[in-house]
């Protein structure tokens, strides 16, 4: 065609060029797009597209492309789906997972942005148009990369629930009364995850694929289209899907069988450490003997104590009484007022200790932490001062009406016990016997007395009878024996 002809076809359709009029080779490989002009409403494109075709399909239909748009699309599966962007809309908003880490589900209303590859939650939709202004109203922001959005009745009593599970671990909840209104955002959330999640799975070479024209198709780059061979799917109880319960429970058998044995191997090897601290672990006399363990003073029995102090009266006993007798006497409530009990503690703590201490110190200046440690003393005897055995002996003496006959019953009960109680009991009624002399100072009577030293001397091994019942025999005993301790114990009266 020469230039004259050219110029005479400017603004003109173009030339039609033949199929006979190119070779055989270029027939078969190349075909020329002609627009037909009898459709008035297309617009007619003044453009040639080379098209390669897939010798093994059927050719396609070609689409109607604008004149300025490529029909070569260069780029990823994304570019050719259909990004969809929600504007905001209030939906109630529940966070349940972080990171795989439960929280408490706290319902709240929130305004819900939907971007290309994002959900956005700000607390109110003044806060959108905040955020570009100030950089301390940015709003949580939720990647869906690889997010799993489902409906869901379990994690919530309320209807229209949407789960979306991220890739990350953390799950959300969102949820609209209005049932359309929801629905919108779960197709348009979950439209979104999976565009992401197919371009991050078509990318994942980092070289982006070839797009067929006019097509949704990707040619790979090596050489011939693959093709994919498409399986049914097998059913849910089909043996394939299933493991089969023979191996399970072989599997589950034999992990329960290592755990016994090794759980069991533990236990002996800790069974026999133990074996081997009890064979070499030296007797309490050889400790003793050492100096490492030694014996209490408080909590002790009383024939123990004597014996090992070779005495039948405690020496603790005898060091309070001269203390009381030397500058107690006459102190106001002597014995009925308690002293301070962490120093009380103190003082049985150096008893315990078997040191040196001096009741005559300052520290042992208020004259009632030293009753207060006798009390104390006589509480803690594993066997009272009055021994279990004797305890109904004495409640039927205290009964009798006659007084001789009760004085000879109480004095005959009182030489059935053992020496150290014997004498323990005569220095501490000898002693109280002092105390009544200065009544008239210390404001103590027989009665005051009894009631104090009523429960501490005796009670009984098991407290089956009556508690009331019982503490008013302890008192009634202890202040007939006060009383008559004279005959009793041979005391000089006063």
């Amino acid at each position: 065609m020469t230039l004259a002809g050219c110029a005479l076809n400017v603004g003109k359709q173009p030339p039609l060029i033949l199929p006979h009029q190119l070779t055989g080779a270029a027939q078969g490989t190349v075909q020329m797009r002609i627009r037909s002009s009898q459709s008035s409403g297309e617009r007619l494109s003044q453009t040639k597209s080379m098209v390669l075709q897939d010798p093994d399909l059927p050719p396609k239909p070609i689409s109607r492309h604008r004149r300025n748009q490529s029909q070569h699309n260069i780029g990823g599966a994304g570019a050719a789906e259909t990004l969809v962007v929600l504007k905001g809309e209030y939906l109630n908003k529940a966070k349940i997972s972080d990171g795989g880490k439960k929280l408490r589900k706290n319902w709240a209303s929130t305004w819900v942005v939907l971007e290309t590859d994002k959900l956005l939650f700000y607390k109110e939709s003044k806060q959108e148009a905040l955020t570009n202004l100030k950089p301390g109203c940015s709003p949580d922001a939720v990647d869906l990369c690889g997010a799993v959005v489902e409906w869901t009745t379990e994690r919530s009593s309320r209807k229209n629930v949407v789960q979306i599970t991220t890739s990350s671990g953390s799950e959300f909840l969102l949820q609209a009364d209005n049932y359309p209104t929801i629905c919108k955002w779960h197709d348009a959330i979950k439209s979104t995850a999976d565009n992401l999640s197919k371009g991050a799975g078509g990318q994942a070479s980092g070289k982006p694929g070839i797009q067929r024209a006019n097509s949704t198709e990707y040619l790979p780059r090596h050489g011939l289209p693959s093709k994919t061979l498409s399986l049914p799917k097998p059913a849910p109880d089909s043996p394939c899907t299933k493991e089969p319960e023979h191996r399970r429970s072989l599997i589950f058998k034999s992990s329960k069988l290592t755990y016994s044995m090794s759980d069991s191997a533990d236990k002996n090897g800790v069974k026999n450490r133990l074996k081997k601290f009890i064979s070499r672990r030296p007797s309490m006399k050889t400790l003793q003997e050492k100096g490492i363990i030694k014996d209490r003073v408080f909590g002790c029995h009383l024939l123990a104590l004597c014996e090992r102090e070779g005495t039948t009266v405690p020496k603790f006993v005898r060091q309070c009484v001269e203390a009381v007798e030397k500058r107690g006497l006459e102190a106001d409530g002597i014995y009925r007022v308690s002293g301070n009990l962490a120093t009380i503690q103190k003082l049985r703590f150096l008893v315990d200790q078997e040191e040196e201490f001096n009741l005559d110190d300052s520290q042992w200046e208020d004259i009632h932490v030293v009753t207060g440690a006798l009390k104390l003393f006589f509480r803690e005897l594993p066997e009272p001062l009055f021994p279990f055995p004797l305890f109904e002996l004495f409640v039927e003496a205290i009964k009798t009406k006659a007084g001789k006959q009760k004085v000879q019953a109480i004095k005959k009960l009182v030489l059935q016990l053992p020496k150290p109680n014997q004498d323990t009991m005569r220095v501490l009624f000898r002693h109280l016997r002092k105390i009544l002399t200065c009544s008239l100072k210390n404001l103590m009577s027989t009665q005051g007395i009894s009631i104090v030293f009523g429960p501490t001397l005796m009670w009984p091994e098991l407290d089956c009878g009556n508690m009331a019942v019982n503490m008013v025999y302890q008192n009634q005993i202890v202040e007939f024996i006060l009383i008559e301790s004279p005959e009793i114990f041979g005391l000089e009266k006063m």
